[in-house]
């Protein structure tokens, strides 16, 4: 039997997955019970600042959030066991779009575009991940992939 374990990733490797990556899923606090969403993102890095940057309907469940959040993204693979998590714990604020170009530049581009006028934004205060490994790489044709 293989081996396998979980190891932390540094903080460059998560925030290339982040970079790499459209859709996540945000965890907010509604009615005393934590509710986990789906969301489109973008990443955004500048001036040695980095944000996640979502935008949503005018008054959901997301847009009326408190501050606190969580924001969680992975990469599963099924046949070989193995998959990444990065987990983003922040502040949820609101951006005004206008505001230095940011439309232009920070657009998360949601798939549902209808209505989502409300531009928000998580300023991480944690950003780390996990990476499930194993010793021996299976064959690349396993007889798994074939059942």
């Amino acid at each position: 039997m293989e081996e396998t374990w979980a190891e932390e990733l540094d903080l460059d490797t998560c925030l290339e997955h982040l970079r790499q990556h459209i859709v996540g899923r945000i965890g907010v606090i509604v009615d005393g019970c934590p509710v986990v969403l789906p969301v489109n993102y973008r990443l955004m890095e500048t001036a040695g600042l980095t944000w996640v940057v979502l935008r949503t309907r005018t008054g959901n469940v997301i847009d009326t959030a408190s501050e606190r959040v969580a924001f969680e993204i992975d990469g599963i693979d099924v046949m070989r066991e193995r998959g990444w998590s990065v987990l983003v714990r922040g502040t949820l604020g609101h951006v005004d779009p206008r505001a230095a170009e940011f439309r232009s530049r920070f657009d998360p581009e949601p798939w549902l575009s209808d209505d989502r006028d409300s531009w928000l934004m998580i300023e991480p205060f944690s950003i780390t991940g996990r990476e499930l490994r194993s010793a021996e790489q299976l064959w690349a044709y396993d007889a798994r992939a074939y059942l």
